[in-house]
């Protein structure tokens, strides 16, 4: 096989050659002259940097934000001035601010370039704030010189986190920035009074990712319980952090947890949901699913931003679930101990609720005074259902015999059913109806679209509804061995 013969230069080929040669030529010469990390800091703290202490301590990835502002306060202090510079090269490196500091960081470290920075949420209605993720402040206060490093590390390396570091001539001058910084970020922290939800990122568990949530506004109407029950929780989780400071001049207690048991659908969470509606400017910390694991950095966020509360829906999925270290205790344990290692002056409550109390009673009898109080939400009675008819019909017209099929039809079922079948029967009027101006529900409709909910095809919508409680499941082999065999030398029941 001949090869064919390589095309001959042209002038042009020549003169690009020419150009391109010229610049790599101008940039060996000028390399002496660019900016490199050593050469800064050694500018501006004096030839020693590379000898000088430094300082550090990481912080929580969700706590970055705060970190920034607290951090941007101080350097906004009196009697200060920076100049902030971007590292280029830093992605999968582990370094300090130390190795930056040594002359070979010049051929084997992260290089000058472009601050690179990051939005981070700041509330529920799309707010962000610029964060720094890899930047190295010059620092002037007070005639001293100090150099500081803030780095968002890789959260699948081995030291994830973000890390802010301090190096000065006087290591305690650098800790006592670290200190500052850290109180102006608890002043500035944008997690205060905002309603907000703990969640792993699906690459994994190490990606801890905190959500914000618009504070419900749910009125009191809004919520159908039996006499008196409501006013009992209110007192036990509003009216303890109203009259907080009354209690602590008594020398009483402010910590307190309520748990909320029941069926599914009879209002649990609408509970919740008013309660954090009366509670206003009180920091909320909601934990749920995946991220029940994350139990100690929910309580370390309520501890500190106090008056708080920390919500644990459905917290039966946690009573023999484990923790993420091996031959770790059961979640609800380390709940349970987060939960008595706060102090009794803490204002911190505890709102859990649960549709099988049964499964949490052994470990909440182990550890007395937990819960203070717990509180079952039955099914709706007659009156109940009654008044979940008139809430949920909304500007529905419902026939004097329509109303008393609702109500006498739907025992045993919970609020959500109920609303269900009031959407279904109107829908069945409009369907029907034929006369203008508002929907008009009557007993035949309403009985039509009831039997269509009762019907056997609508087993399943029932369950999810609350209107039928599943079939029970098998008992577990705990469950059988310790029962008593039903005949002697026969085993488990089938």
């Amino acid at each position: 096989m001949v090869l064919p013969a390589p095309p001959r230069p042209e002038l042009e080929d020549v003169g690009r050659a020419g150009r391109r040669v010229l610049r790599l030529g101008l940039k060996w010469a000028r390399a002496d002259e660019a900016p490199t990390l050593p050469g800064l800091l050694a500018d501006h703290l004096g030839p020693d940097a590379a000898a000088l202490p430094v300082v550090g301590e990481t912080w929580p990835t969700y706590e970055h934000v705060n970190l920034q502002a607290g951090l941007d306060a101080w350097l906004a202090g009196e009697g200060r001035s920076h100049r902030l510079v971007g590292l280029t090269g830093f992605q999968h490196r582990m370094f300090s601010l130390a190795d930056l500091s040594q002359p070979e960081a010049v051929m084997h470290g992260p290089g000058v370039g472009g601050v690179a920075m990051a939005r981070m949420p700041v509330g529920p209605d799309g707010a962000t704030r610029p964060c720094v993720r890899c930047g190295l402040y010059l620092v002037s206060k007070d005639g001293v010189h100090l150099a500081i490093l803030l780095r968002k590390n890789e959260q699948h390396g081995p030291d994830p986190g973000v890390v802010l570091e301090v190096l000065c001539a006087d290591w305690e001058l650098g800790d006592a920035v670290l200190a500052d910084v850290r109180r102006l970020a608890l002043v500035h922290n944008v997690f205060r009074g905002q309603v907000v939800s703990f969640g792993s990122e699906m690459f994994g568990p190490r990606e801890t990712a905190l959500t914000f949530h618009e504070r419900p506004h749910l009125p009191r109407g809004a919520l159908v319980l039996p006499p008196g029950l409501l006013e009992e929780i209110e007192a036990q989780v509003v009216g303890v952090a109203r009259h907080a400071p009354e209690l602590q001049a008594a020398g009483l207690h402010l910590k307190r947890g309520l748990l909320l048991h029941g069926p599914p659908g009879t209002g649990k969470t609408h509970t919740v949901r008013y309660l954090l509606s009366q509670l206003d400017g009180h920091t909320v910390v909601i934990l749920s699913g995946s991220a029940m694991h994350l139990v100690a950095s929910a309580c370390s966020v309520a501890r500190a931003l106090q008056p708080a509360l920390v919500v644990v829906e459905d917290v039966d999925l946690i009573a023999e679930a484990r923790g993420m270290q091996p031959g770790g205790h059961p979640l609800l344990f380390q709940l349970l101990n987060e939960m008595d290692g706060l102090g009794e002056d803490v204002d911190v409550t505890f709102l859990l609720t649960t549709n099988r109390a049964d499964l949490l009673e052994p470990a909440l009898a182990a550890r007395p005074g937990r819960v203070d109080l717990a509180v079952e939400i039955p099914l709706p009675d007659a009156a109940s259902r009654r008044r979940l008819v008139e809430l949920y019909r909304g500007k529905l017209k419902l026939a004097p015999e329509a109303l008393e099929e609702a109500v006498a039809g739907t025992e045993g079922v919970t609020a959500s059913f109920i609303k269900e079948l009031l959407r279904r029967a109107a829908l069945v009027a409009a369907t029907a109806g034929t006369k203008p101006g508002p929907l008009r529900v009557s007993q035949p409709q309403l009985h039509e679209a009831l039997d269509r909910l009762l019907g056997e095809r609508n087993r399943l919508t029932r369950v999810l509804l609350g209107g039928e409680a599943p079939e029970a499941a098998r008992p577990s082999h705990a469950a059988w061995m310790s029962e008593a065999p039903p005949h002697p030398g026969k085993g488990p029941p089938r």
